[in-house]
């Protein structure tokens, strides 16, 4: 059996130190991949427990809604109150912005008018200036 020579043992070396890189590598990288999965798993977890959370809310309003509690005369009528107050508010705003409305597009026919009325003067005055130039 032959001894290895120096250049032989530099080469099984510089092969060594690749394969230990390489598995280094995989190392971290099949490290990431479990890291990731579980995270994956942890949001699957956190996403179906808001999901449970949400249909309990659900739950919990619907019934609520079902059996309304039944409120003392006084604060029955001051619900109401503010109930046709508001609709009052409402109709008001509704008005007053059909109102703003209809004044906004006045104001821009009679702008429109004007300009076109201007337009109208200054055309004629061309027209009377190339008569007398004739």
């Amino acid at each position: 059996m032959e001894i290895p020579t120096i250049p032989d043992q530099m080469f099984f070396l510089i092969i060594a130190v690749i394969v230990a890189i390489v598995i280094i590598i995989i190392v971290f990288q099949w490290r990431k991949v479990a890291q990731s999965k579980n995270s994956i798993l942890m949001l699957e977890k956190e996403i179906e427990l808001k999901k449970m959370s949400m249909v309990e809310k659900d739950i919990e309003s619907k019934r609520l809604m079902d059996n309304p509690i039944p409120l003392p005369q006084e604060q029955q009528d001051s619900l109401s109150a503010i109930r046709q107050s508001t609709t009052e508010v409402r109709s008001n705003v509704g008005y007053l912005h059909s109102e703003i409305n209809e004044r906004l597009a006045r104001l821009e026919a009679e702008t429109e008018q004007r300009k076109l009325e201007k337009m109208l003067k200054e055309i004629e005055a061309k027209e009377a200036k190339l008569k007398k130039m004739k």
